[in-house]
């Protein structure tokens, strides 16, 4: 890419084709690692199929957690089958889950290369807080994705995939419809872990400030508990287990809030 002093002087359709060649390089670079997870399909399904395990890490940890403490507790066991219903769903299923693991793979190289196609458009300041906020929001999106894999999805799955109205109706999960809550939980989780940055603009544009998040405490963990009841099953220990971090964040919020100038 050309230098801030060039990009300056470049028409219109200079920085169009600038773009373009952008574009181009995310989405070979993005396809690229598509291919190479569609490859490694084994490896791959058994990393994403491992939430859906009576025995997953989670489980353990917590059932070691509790013995650690005196209890002895441990998690029943549970079999879900995960069936496909249509020809072409676990192919389908295998391309559209390579796609989005490769845009997520790639996501650092796509912020970096969306960063310098408008840096030259900043100013030296703006260009210094830019990379950090970069920074922060790829860092809280990656710790969404660990939340959703080993506490809000395999918690999620073991609710809802167990739960019957009648003993005699049977659940059983079809493959695209495990793959699609998924993916669904990591975007929603992924979005939510950013209200640190998107408190930082809000200050920025003096919409906000620490004072009046001070104030707002209360009102601010019913509505994020609200926000947790609605992205996440209907049992209380989901609930608390999104609550919490979510109102972490709000307090990491405040705190950011207090060094915008």
């Amino acid at each position: 890419m050309t230098d801030a002093n060039d990009n300056d002087m470049l028409s219109f359709g200079g920085h169009l084709e600038v773009l373009r060649q952008m574009m181009f390089r995310v989405i070979a670079v993005s396809g690229a690692i598509a291919v190479v997870v569609f490859f490694f399909k084994d490896w791959t399904f058994r990393i994403l199929l491992a939430p859906s395990e009576w025995d997953f890490v989670t489980y353990r940890l917590l059932e070691r957690l509790m013995q650690a403490v005196g209890i002895d507790f441990h998690f029943e066991e549970y079999h879900v089958s995960l069936i496909a219903t249509d020809l072409s769903s676990q192919f389908m299923t295998h391309v559209t889950t390579a796609i989005y693991l490769g845009l997520l793979a790639a996501s650092p190289y796509i912020l970096y290369e969306l960063f310098r196609f408008v840096s030259p458009a900043l100013y030296e300041n703006e260009r210094r807080y830019s990379v950090r906020v970069t920074c922060c929001i790829y860092v809280l999106f990656f710790i969404g994705v660990l939340m959703t894999y080993f506490v809000l999805f395999p918690i999620s799955f073991r609710f809802l995939g167990t739960y019957s109205v009648a003993e005699r109706v049977q659940s059983t999960i079809t493959i695209d419809s495990y793959i699609t809550t998924f993916l669904s939980l990591t975007l929603l989780m992924g979005a939510v872990f950013q209200l640190p940055v998107i408190a930082f603009f809000l200050a920025k544009l003096g919409v906000i400030d620490a004072g009046m998040l001070s104030r707002y405490r209360r009102h601010a963990f019913l509505l994020l508990m609200l926000v947790a009841a609605i992205i996440t099953p209907p049992d209380v220990m989901t609930l608390i287990l999104v609550t919490v971090p979510l109102y972490l964040l709000f307090e990491v919020s405040i705190r950011v809030v207090r060094f915008v100038r």
